[in-house]
C-alpha cells in the first residue's frame, strides 16, 4: 500500500485498541477495489476523546469506527447522528462531510445480517439473553427488537446499568417484553427453559482464564450461541460445540459490521467475501 499525499485517511478510535483487527480487513477491501484510502488504529484514552473527535476535522480524515470504551461517549462530540444512534444513544461509526461529524451504529445491522447470512438463524418470534448492557448491546437489542424477537433477558454486573438499557429500549422502541436478571441469579433454571438465543456482548472469554458465566446445563437448552468476542474461541463457544449447539463468534459480525461502515465512508459497495478472506487468514 502506497501512502500519498491524497491518501484518505480512516480509523478506529478505541482502549485499548491494539488488538483490533479492523485494519486488516479493511486495507484489504481498500487495495481489492484500487482505492486511495488507509485505515489505522489509534489509542484514544477516555480524557482524550474529545480532542481526538476534534482530530478527525483538523487533519480532514474521511471517518473513523470507535469502539470500547468510546460509544456512548462520543454523542456529545458529533454534529449529527442517523435515526438508529439517536434511538439507541450509542455510535460506532463516524463520518466527516466538508468537516461536518455523523455519527452511525453498524453494530445492530452488522450483527443481524452475520446471524441470519451466517448464522442461518431468523431472531424472529424468538426470546434472547443477553450478557452485557454496554455499546454493543444497545445496538443488538435495539436490531432483534425491529427483528420482531419475543422477548429480551439482560444481565449485568452492573444492575443500574442494565436497567438504563431496558428503559431506553422501552422508551424509544416501545418494547416492553425485557425483563433484567440480577448478576447473581443469572444461571436460575427456570429462566432458562424457553430461551432460544443466548448472546454474550461482554469481554469476558477475551483471555484465557476468563469464567464461563452461563452454567452448561443451562447453556445446553438454548438453540443457538452468540460471542461477539472475536480474538479467540471462548469457554462459552468451545462449550456450544462441545453441546453441538450452532455458535458464532465476533469475527462475522466484525465483518458486517466493518462493511457497512466501508460503504459509509466510500460510497462503495464492500467486498465482503475479501474482508472474510483477509480476515481468516491473519488469525
Amino acid at each position: 500500500m502506497e501512502i500519498k499525499g491524497t491518501t484518505k485517511v480512516t480509523g478506529v478510535f478505541g482502549y485499548p485498541v491494539s488488538h483490533s483487527l479492523s485494519p486488516v480487513f479493511q486495507n484489504s477491501a481498500f487495495k481489492y477495489l484500487g482505492l486511495d484510502y488507509v485505515y489505522i488504529p489509534f489509542e484514544v484514552k477516555p480524557q482524550d476523546l474529545k480532542e481526538a473527535v476534534k482530530a478527525i476535522k483538523i487533519f480532514h480524515w474521511i471517518g473513523v469506527n470507535v469502539t470500547i470504551p468510546h460509544k456512548k461517549q462520543v454523542i456529545k462530540y458529533l454534529d449529527e447522528l442517523d435515526e438508529n444512534s439517536k434511538i439507541l444513544k450509542v455510535v460506532n461509526t463516524i463520518h466527516n462531510t466538508d468537516g461536518k461529524l455523523k455519527g452511525y451504529t453498524t453494530d445492530g445491522e452488522g450483527f443481524l445480517r452475520s446471524l441470519k447470512e451466517d448464522g442461518k438463524f431468523k431472531p424472529e418470534g424468538k426470546n434472547v439473553f443477553i450478557l452485557g448492557a454496554g455499546g454493543s448491546s444497545y445496538a443488538i437489542c435495539g436490531a432483534l427488537i425491529n427483528e420482531k424477537v419475543n422477548s429480551i433477558f439482560i444481565t449485568n454486573r452492573t444492575l443500574e446499568n442494565a436497567k438504563k438499557l431496558k428503559k431506553n429500549l422501552v422508551e424509544k422502541l416501545k418494547f416492553k417484553n425485557i425483563e433484567i436478571i440480577e448478576f447473581e441469579k443469572r444461571n436460575d433454571k427456570k429462566i432458562w427453559q424457553n430461551i432460544d438465543l443466548l448472546i454474550n456482548t461482554t469481554s469476558v472469554g477475551m483471555k484465557e482464564n476468563d469464567p464461563l458465566l452461563i452454567e452448561k446445563e443451562n447453556i445446553e437448552m438454548v438453540k443457538f450461541v452468540y460471542d461477539i468476542v472475536y480474538n479467540r474461541k471462548t469457554e462459552l463457544l468451545k462449550t456450544a460445540e462441545n453441546l453441538k449447539i450452532p455458535y458464532l463468534d465476533g469475527i462475522s459480525m466484525l465483518v458486517y459490521q466493518g462493511a457497512i461502515s466501508f460503504e459509509i465512508w466510500t460510497g462503495k459497495k464492500a467486498p465482503v467475501d475479501i474482508m472474510k478472506k483477509a480476515l481468516y487468514e491473519k488469525i
